[in-house]
């Protein structure tokens, strides 16, 4: 009955130039048209705003990374700035050190080399000592022997006359040195 009742409507609607379309494929086309031409028109406000607010986020964010960006290409020409000085520095140090060791090498070289003249000359010093040392023992007991020798020779061939012409001598020597 409702059928019949919208075909007769139908029906009128074609005569009159008005009616309802039973068609559900044409009716919805036509309803998206009418819907989407609504939204455009009262939404594209709405859209615009939007897809400005959005615009403007993006190119915020943009602009950040691009701040950020520049931002570490700075920090990286700095550190790459410090890592070249802190090279240089580097260099630098190592050839003070080789320098340093060059001349403290040096350095002890020569205090041996000093060390070893004084040794040297304490040996030959030590070796001179002792040589004069066994020089005037030698002499002292050659002067002990001979001194022996001559005291034994002398008992030998001293007899009391030969005794009393050397005392009276020596005490004429000793007047003689008193009187002058």
């Amino acid at each position: 009955m409702i059928v019949s009742n919208i075909n007769t409507f139908a029906s009128v609607a074609e005569s009159e130039g008005f009616g309802i379309n039973t068609d559900l494929i044409e009716t919805n086309v036509l309803n998206l048209a009418v819907v989407i031409g609504v939204l455009v028109y009262f939404g594209k406000d709405i859209v615009s705003d939007t897809l400005k607010t959005r615009k403007e986020a993006i190119l915020k964010s943009l602009q950040d990374a691009d701040n950020k960006f520049q931002e570490a290409t700075d920090k990286l020409n700095e550190a790459k700035k410090q890592f070249e000085f802190a090279k240089v520095k580097a260099e630098e140090i190592r050839a003070q050190g080789l320098v340093t060791a060059d001349k403290s090498s040096k350095k002890l070289l020569a205090r041996v080399e000093d060390d070893i003249k004084r040794l040297e000359e304490a040996k030959v010093a030590t070796l001179r000592f002792e040589e004069e040392k066994a020089i005037t023992e030698v002499c002292e007991k050659v002067s002990r022997l001979a001194l022996e020798q001559a005291v034994e020779n002398l008992n030998k061939r001293l007899d009391p006359a030969l005794q009393k012409r050397i005392i009276q001598l020596n005490i004429a020597l000793l007047g003689n040195l008193a009187t002058k």
